[in-house]
């Protein structure tokens, strides 16, 4: 989109967080609420953006990927976007300014305002909303004929002001030259000792300018972070949508009440997610996939096609290929399955040495049985056996098509038609030879 640029607001402490973290963040689904914020800008089209830092910069700077300018001192809303001065320059085209707190801001909110904005040819666009009680927001003020004509801050508001339910949402656009303008003449508020960017509103209907509104559909989406009881009602929301979404592609979710999915996780069609599940960061899950209950998948899972994974099974950093069978009281971690592959109940991969994470791979075909331990690195061949409660030691693979039973493993002697041992296979598993 051109001629537009972003100006995020994250200068705030958040004193309610009780927190030695900037509020903008702590997070959501293990990504930062600024960080929502910056992808609802960029998937609307804004691309150029501007984060206003103040307290903990140097943590914003190490976190998000835009043009950073510092409030020196935090002297409020309109303060903190009069910082952006500088970093705009010449610039003379669009301005949106968004509070970096509000992660609920969809990008079609951001899209809708922007092309109200232009259309109308407005000084100023904003987003208002209706709400049953509108406690601590700014109140809209319109003329007879429906015009806005200012916002009256909550701590400001006579009576009858505070009667009005049509609220400020705190996403805005502006012309960057009357912004600006009108910042210059925006008054510190004597209580607070703070500039309030919604009297740019006021100064610029005096001068004749328009200012005009778009009314947010979802009233969820103007929820700001102040304080951790905000931070899990947000979470909450986003969960619900989420999980929505999925059931809408074709994913059923057994019980929404206790099954957590993250935003980034893909799910194929037909999929049926049981109950008390957590679906982490990066994972993919194939087709007409069995999940849970209570199972736990995150941190760089892929999940092929018609695979089963039961009741208490933790995978991480794991690929599991169609048709594998992964489904009792089992942890795989930095491992490997191959096609129908069956895992047998309360199967461990030791994946870590007290160093390094190892690798398990198990080739297609293989059959684990229940209680065994696999101590990484180490390789399972095509259709192989491992016998139930054993203990295959790392390095030791097992051969493809060969059956290993004991603590330690070894291969399954076989004997002959007399009744002998064959003494070829008397030996501890190892194919390093």
């Amino acid at each position: 989109m051109k001629d537009i640029v972003a100006i995020v607001l994250a200068a705030g402490r958040g004193t309610r967080m009780n927190s030695d973290i900037p509020k903008v963040l702590h997070r959501i689904f293990g990504k930062p609420i600024i960080s929502y914020v910056l992808g609802s800008l960029r998937e609307s089209g804004v691309a150029d953006i501007i984060t206003v830092a103040g307290f903990g910069s140097d943590k914003l700077r190490e976190t998000v990927d835009t043009r950073i300018v510092i409030q020196k001192k935090l002297l409020g809303s309109g303060d903190a976007v009069a910082s952006a001065t500088g970093a705009l320059g010449k610039y003379e085209g669009d301005v949106v300014v968004i509070c970096g707190d509000t992660p609920l801001v969809s990008a079609n909110t951001i899209r809708e305002l922007i092309a109200k904005h232009r259309a109308s040819g407005a000084s100023a666009t904003l987003t208002t909303a209706v709400l049953k009680d509108p406690m601590e927001y700014g109140r809209i003020v319109r003329s007879e004929d429906g015009r806005i004509t200012k916002i009256v801050e909550e701590i400001k508001a006579e009576l009858h002001e505070k009667a009005i339910n049509e609220v400020n949402v705190g996403t805005y656009c502006f012309k960057s030259r009357d912004l600006f303008d009108a910042l210059g003449q925006v008054k510190r508020d004597p209580k607070k000792g703070e500039s309030f960017l919604t009297d740019t509103v006021e100064i610029l209907r005096r001068a004749g300018k328009s200012v005009e509104s778009i009314s947010i559909k979802d009233a969820d989406e103007m929820i700001g972070i102040n304080s951790r009881k905000d931070l899990a009602r947000a979470a909450s929301i986003l969960k619900n949508r989420i999980l929505d979404e999925l059931m809408l592609s074709g994913v059923t979710i057994e019980d929404p009440a206790t099954t957590t999915v993250y935003p980034d996780a893909r799910i194929g069609r037909d999929t049926v997610i049981r109950p008390n599940t957590f679906i982490g960061p990066d994972v993919e899950i194939g087709k007409a996939c069995s999940i849970g209950p209570f199972a736990r998948i995150t941190g760089n899972v892929r999940v092929g096609n018609e695979v089963i994974i039961g009741n208490f099974v933790e995978l991480v950093r794991t690929v599991i290929d169609d048709g594998c069978r992964v489904k009792h009281h089992t942890y795989l971690g930095d491992t490997t399955l191959g096609r129908k592959v069956n895992i047998g109940a309360g199967t461990i991969t030791a994946n870590y040495d007290g160093k390094n994470k190892n690798k398990t791979v198990i080739e297609d075909g293989a059959f684990i049985g229940v209680g065994s331990v696999l101590i990484a690195p180490i390789r399972i061949g095509k259709a192989a056996t491992v016998g139930a409660g054993c203990v295959v030691l790392r390095g030791n693979d097992v051969p493809s098509g060969k059956t290993v039973v004991g603590v330690p493993a070894r291969i399954l002697e076989k004997r002959t038609g007399k009744g002998r041992r064959r003494t070829d296979e008397k030996r501890p598993v190892n194919i390093q030879r």
